[in-house]
């Protein structure tokens, strides 16, 4: 359901646009002046603001300017009884929608309303798809440890060698891997990812190599697998650790020929892929319980690039937060936070057990929940590290 604010200072204005606009199913907020209204647009999201230009402590105008400065993507239409053509000018070059006199005609504010809350519509999916398209995926940090995860990734991209990734939980080895592929020759094919350890034993081959109809009861067509889908680009088996020793047969024999075969078929399949693998698991106790292929071990693991914990490259969290204060600003669409220096101090106290995973969690809350500047105080109330 749409959510609409009214700003006007005449309570018997906003009284009518509400019970008008409730009648036709709108979510309506009131505001009874400019500072007033300016706050509720900072804390909430609306898909329209019905704004009146005259009155009492901020004008309607200066509303939409400090709106447009904090980059909101609210759409404005500004009511006025004392409008002009200058007026509507000026309100439409600050970044309103439109500009409706008073008393409104009805029909005219509804069809309005309806076309400001299309076009908000359209740039919230236009910015969604501008971010798909544009997004990069950074490692960010300077200490040794991922210095060295870098310098790695830079020797590595451009060859045809398979890389296993290790590390604990939540230290980004997805993120390594979309590096390793957007910096190989392979960049302009497709980057296919499987977790392997999301999907049950029954079927990861029939996710990995694909079936053929009828191949068991539920198999009503046929379906083609994440090796033929990554054909020319990368496949990334993640937690393969948790795969089972039926499926990495199957896997080690793809990759020892190039070929797969889909279950229930008998005809093989040449692939071209290169693959990447990642764990949190020690492999190497995997084979010594078995539980784990030591001849898949050696095909996957050409390159080992061990990623670190959060707790071994602390000295890169100041680095870390910065980013996150950043990237949520911009998914919330609000003003950056800043964080004062005890703050860092204290964040760089804790073991992150979860990793960079948690620290993320950690900053989107302290966004949340504090002021425009994040104390030592706020990090010591609002988290729960340690």
């Amino acid at each position: 359901m749409a959510k609409i604010l009214i700003i006007d200072d005449e309570k018997s204005i906003r009284s009518t646009l509400k019970e008008i606009l409730e009648y036709e199913k709108y979510t309506v907020d009131e505001a009874k002046d400019g500072e007033e209204g300016l706050e509720c647009v900072i804390k909430n999201k609306y898909d329209a603001v019905l704004c009146d230009i005259k009155m009492p402590k901020m004008d309607g105008l200066e509303v939409l300017e400090k709106a447009m400065e904090l980059g909101l993507d609210t759409q404005f239409i500004m009511i006025s009884a004392h409008g002009t053509i200058e007026t509507a000018v000026e309100a439409t070059k600050k970044g309103a929608f439109d500009f409706v006199s008073k008393p409104p005609d009805l029909n005219r504010l509804l069809v309005t309303l309806r076309n400001a809350m299309d076009k908000s519509t359209l740039v919230t999916e236009t910015k969604v798809l501008k971010k798909k398209i544009s997004k990069t995926y950074d490692i960010v940090g300077e200490s040794d440890a991922i210095t060295e995860v870098k310098n790695t990734i830079e020797k590595v991209a451009p060859t045809e060698a398979r890389v296993l990734i290790t590390g604990p939980n939540g230290t980004g080895k997805e993120l390594v891997a979309r590096w390793l592929h957007e910096k190989s020759n392979r960049d302009k094919g497709p980057m296919v990812e499987v977790n392997c350890a999301a999907i049950p034993a029954e079927l990861i081959e029939s996710e990995l190599f694909g079936h053929e109809k009828g191949a068991f009861t539920s198999a009503v067509k046929q379906r083609i697998g994440k090796f033929e889908q990554a054909s020319g680009g990368t496949l990334f088996l993640d937690e393969i650790g948790d795969m089972s020793l039926s499926a990495q047969a199957k896997v080690l024999r793809a990759l020892q020929e190039n070929k797969i075969t889909r279950v229930g078929g008998d005809k093989e399949i040449k692939v071209n892929v290169r693959v990447l693998a990642a764990t949190n698991k020690n492999l190497k106790e995997a084979i010594d319980e078995k539980n784990f292929r030591e001849d898949l071990y050696h095909r996957i693991s050409v390159i080992l690039i061990k990623v670190p914990a959060l707790k071994d490259r602390k000295s890169d969290i100041p680095l870390l937060v910065d980013k996150f204060l950043n990237d949520i600003a911009k998914e919330y669409g609000t003003k950056k936070k800043t964080i004062s220096d005890k703050a860092l101090e204290e964040l760089q106290k804790s073991s992150w057990t979860g990793n960079i995973r948690e620290l993320r969690n950690v900053i989107e809350r302290l966004i949340i929940m504090c002021g425009d500047e994040i104390s030592k105080e706020d990090v010591s109330k609002y988290t729960e590290i340690g």
